[in-house]
């Protein structure tokens, strides 16, 4: 039987986002420091591309998205769902222990409840035996349940592998790059104390120090529609796509917000809709301060870079529909997100 044709292949939307944030550690080395990379000659500030997804994928949450687990601690989400059934824990333990090694050998694994709540009902048939368990039995199980729209679209969103049973794996269809300033930045170090409430000698009862920067930085995020589609198929697709950007629009790092706090927005986006190659500006060349600040120059090359390259391209760049976010203060986030799904909705 021949498939339906996947109206959304090669379809994609681009996030050219600029973000500003003061005195912030938001994503830190193995020394505590902020992440840095050289572009173009010059130290940049990083974000990494793991950082920000993993808080987009934690704020979906916000958004009425049911996420999936990803652990490796499979085996006691899978005993929690045969306990369930009234079978006795050490039974349940033994069994699961031996499911949870035919999916994954102590690597984190991408998991939804679905597959525990099957993976518990073949247990149940097998008598709880754990010398029952068939690997190969577990795989067509756990494909035959899986549906992200349930309650695994961050698996489809950011994609699964599973190295034991490769039918399992799932094509992410959102991209990130790493986050790096437009210009150059030098991580500055704040030295501080601390004063104990009941001391009765003058002086700190300790010292340290912690670095920080502060920088504008582009974002780039890619949504392959039709991957998405692909694998969610026609089932919430658009809703899923409001949820992806609110929670890319209220993400940000988490580390060390108590003490250098950063709850900066967007200040200023180019959002496209493109079936052309992908296109990411590389801000090579460090972007100088005019007027006091780094953002403004940012936006103008911007949007500079993208309407060079969309002329250079011509008709390869596949243009489909194109939204700017932070000039006009009457387009919202709730604009944007609105003016998207009409556009997917009449491909």
């Amino acid at each position: 039987m021949n498939q339906q044709p996947n109206p959304y292949k090669n379809l994609r939307i681009e996030f050219h986002i600029l973000q500003s944030f003061p005195v912030t550690c938001l994503n830190r080395d193995d020394v505590g420091a902020p992440k840095t990379a050289v572009i173009g000659g010059s130290t940049r500030a990083r974000v990494s591309s793991q950082c920000w997804k993993r808080q987009v994928r934690l704020s979906l949450h916000d958004f009425g998205i049911t996420l999936a687990v990803r652990t490796k601690k499979v085996d006691e989400m899978v005993a929690e769902e045969i306990v369930a059934l009234g079978i006795p824990q050490d039974k349940a333990l033994a069994v699961s222990a031996v499911i949870a090694e035919a999916l994954s050998k102590d690597t984190l694994h991408f998991f939804t409840v679905t597959e525990a709540q099957a993976f518990a009902k073949y247990a149940q048939e097998k008598g709880c035996d754990p010398k029952a368990i068939d690997p190969r039995e577990i795989h067509k199980i756990a494909k035959k349940v899986f549906n992200p729209a349930i309650d695994g679209i961050d698996i489809a969103l950011f994609g699964r592998m599973v190295a034991q049973a490769t039918e399992l794996n799932v094509q992410g269809a959102a991209s990130f790059s790493h986050a790096i300033s437009t210009h150059k930045v030098t991580n500055e170090v704040e030295f501080f104390t601390a004063l104990d409430d009941r001391q009765d000698e003058p002086g700190s009862a300790h010292m340290g120090s912690l670095e920080f920067n502060s920088a504008t930085y582009y974002r780039y995020v890619r949504l392959d529609l039709g991957q998405l589609s692909q694998t969610l198929g026609d089932d919430g697709l658009l809703d899923t796509l409001e949820a992806f950007v609110k929670a890319l629009y209220v993400a940000v790092p988490s580390a060390r917000q108590a003490t250098q706090a950063g709850a900066s927005p967007w200040e200023f986006a180019k959002v496209l809709v493109r079936r052309g190659q992908a296109l990411q500006v590389p801000f090579e060349t460090a972007i100088r301060a005019e007027d006091g600040g780094y953002l403004q120059p940012s936006i103008e090359f911007l949007k500079t870079y993208l309407t060079k390259k969309e002329q250079l391209a011509g008709s390869l760049y596949g243009k489909v529909a194109e939204f700017t976010y932070g000039d006009d203060e009457n387009f919202s986030i709730d604009d944007l997100v609105g003016s998207l799904k009409a556009t997917v909705a009449k491909v």
